[in-house]
């Protein structure tokens, strides 16, 4: 094995051994800067139009006093056709592309074995933060073809069978009509909702599919569950619910109306296909935190220069989880907020924001509702920026 690589490994299982939100921010950018630089210089290695992207950059990366300075690459370059990646052919072991709507490029991702394995330890160390380590009965608000263990499988699947860990039990709620149109089991659901009524449950759908085949259709057949103790966990998908006029808050209180449970025992998380591996679920103040592994700067549209707490931007998501493809510093088309630099209420350490909108006309890129395929991206890649 390459020994830069090598030696990143090791910064890494000694990244993801510690706690994930209980670094004060000297210690959180002191761990993450360094690491950084050596995943760019590994990326440099393997990539030629990586390397000449960062040689033109106009601060070296070598030596950069913060992450802000890095060299970032905006999220369309994941839409490049073979993908991006810093590993060989055969070491690939599936290829993620982000859902998009007619006459839309996807983006695209590759994963090797080691990516794969660190991207589901990033977001159980996330998860397992916000609803603790217990194991409790699991309501999928999706088909069972989720939880089929198949080569290919997307990002949504991914999600839902990452949180396979937590359960005692699944059941699935949903399932397709003759003519593949998602419908709601209600008997399934009742059933489970009077199994378990006053039990810790944990409950994950896609937003949309959350509303629109869970909510919707039980308040149609004004039916409550009646499951104080839930806790729900939803991602994606808000564009389409913002066409419909439903709002966060909106949103919130329809599936507390329907579960019986008060409004913040629903978790959003905010997460796209490029930064797999790391989500951002909201804290009991609203606020989306940054683990040790992975950090946020908001930029201003016009000049990307950093913005202060408390201004408006687009989001850069930055991770040192990715190895086989260079999702380490991505400039993204969401507009957020900085909220705190740290010392939210919560009592997690560290920057905390908040997601606010998609930039204007930008393309919809499916968030996390994605598909797979064994494609092999070429040798040689080069990147055109």
């Amino acid at each position: 094995m390459n020994e830069l690589l090598s030696d990143i490994y090791r910064r890494l299982d000694g990244l993801l051994a510690g706690p994930a939100f209980k670094l004060e921010p000297g210690q959180h950018r002191d761990g993450l800067l360094p690491l950084l630089q050596a995943e760019l210089s590994y990326a440099a290695q393997c990539n030629a139009g990586l390397r000449r992207h960062f040689e033109a950059w106009p601060i070296d990366y070598r030596k950069a006093t913060t992450i802000a300075d890095l060299p970032f690459l905006p999220v369309g370059v994941f839409k490049a056709t073979p993908p991006l990646a810093l590993v060989d052919p055969d070491k690939i072991t599936r290829t993620l592309a982000s859902s998009a709507t007619t006459g839309q490029t996807p983006s695209r991702v590759v994963l090797d074995a080691e990516t794969s394995k660190r991207m589901t330890k990033g977001v159980m160390t996330i998860i397992r933060d916000f609803i603790g380590p217990m194991r409790r009965p699991y309501l999928v608000i999706d088909t069972p073809e989720s939880l089929a263990s198949n080569a290919e499988l997307g990002a949504r699947a991914a999600a839902i069978q990452g949180l396979r860990s937590f359960a005692t039990e699944i059941v699935c709620c949903l399932q397709k009509d003759a003519t593949g149109n998602l419908e709601l089991d209600a008997t399934k659901l009742v059933e489970f909702a009077a199994k378990w009524r006053s039990a810790e449950v944990l409950v994950y759908g896609f937003t949309y599919v959350i509303w629109q085949h869970l909510v919707e259709r039980l308040q149609a057949k004004g039916i409550r569950l009646d499951m104080p103790n839930v806790r729900v966990l939803h991602s994606g998908g808000w564009k389409r619910l913002q066409d419909r006029a439903v709002t966060p808050k909106a949103f919130a209180e329809g599936v507390a109306s329907v579960f019986g449970c008060a409004e913040n025992r629903i978790l959003d998380f905010y997460g796209m296909v490029e930064n797999i591996g790391v989500i951002y679920p909201d804290c009991e103040h609203g606020n989306k935190h940054v683990p040790a592994f992975a950090d946020v700067i908001v930029r201003d549209p016009l000049t990307l220069a950093p913005v202060q707490v408390g201004q408006q931007g687009l989001v850069q998501v930055c991770s040192v989880l990715p190895t086989s493809f260079p999702g380490f510093l991505v400039l993204t088309e969401d507009i957020g907020e900085i909220v705190h630099g740290d010392g939210c209420p919560c009592g997690r350490r560290g920057t905390a924001f908040r997601f606010v909108k998609r930039v204007p006309k930008a393309e919809i890129r499916g968030c996390g509702n994605v598909e797979t395929s064994r494609e092999r991206p070429a040798p040689g890649l080069a990147l055109h920026v």
